[in-house]
C-alpha cells in the first residue's frame, strides 16, 4: 500500500515529529508509515485522516 503522508505533511510544513505529536505516536512510527515499512491500524488511519481533514482513501492508495 502506498500513501501520501510525506507529501501531505510537507504541504503543511510539518516535521515527522510535529505529525507524530498530533497523532500521539512516535516519530519513528510516522517514518515507518511514510516509507511503507508499516501499515497503520485502522484506528490510527482514521486519526491520520482526521488530522489532515481527508478520507482514508485520499491518503492510502492501493498499489
Amino acid at each position: 500500500m502506498r500513501n501520501r503522508l510525506k507529501v501531505l505533511r510537507a504541504e503543511r510544513d510539518w516535521s515527522q515529529g510535529d505529525l507524530a505529536e498530533r497523532l500521539e505516536v512516535s516519530r519513528q512510527s510516522v517514518n515507518a508509515i511514510e516509507t511503507g515499512k508499516y501499515d497503520p491500524s485502522l484506528p490510527l488511519a482514521f486519526r491520520i485522516a482526521d488530522v489532515f481533514g481527508l478520507r482514508i482513501e485520499d491518503i492510502f492508495l492501493k498499489d
